[in-house]
């Protein structure tokens, strides 16, 4: 008959520095590069004013007619959402330049590339 060899835990110990808090990658002083961002500047992006807004039934709305006024939830000179392809941009009022509307940024929300906010 073959011997057999009896394993014990110490056959299976691993060494304690993959466990450690310490970093196993090797150090590396570099710098990241910083990245060409020059090819997003021309992309088109959808940018939208949004004034206020209400919520109501399809049975007020269908009942509306000529004259009739909707309350929205947003006070007289209260500054507009800017939205970015349906992302919150800022906030912003609209102001007149060479007969022409136009928007004053009043304040920029903090956002990333990936859309996620800070």
């Amino acid at each position: 008959m073959a011997k057999q060899t009896m394993l014990q835990d110490d056959d299976f110990l691993l060494d304690d520095k993959l466990f450690g808090e310490e970093e196993i990658l090797p150090e590396i002083d570099t710098v990241k590069p910083v990245k060409d961002m020059s090819f997003f500047q021309h992309l088109p992006v959808q940018v939208t004013l949004e004034l206020a807004s209400a919520e109501m039934s399809l049975g007020e709305l269908t009942r509306m007619g000529e004259g009739d006024v909707v309350a929205l939830d947003r006070m007289v000179g209260e500054p507009l959402d800017i939205r970015v392809n349906g992302a919150l941009l800022g906030r912003g009022e609209v102001v007149e330049v060479n007969g022409r509307y136009g928007v004053r940024l009043l304040e920029v929300e903090a956002i990333s590339l990936t859309g996620a906010h800070d």
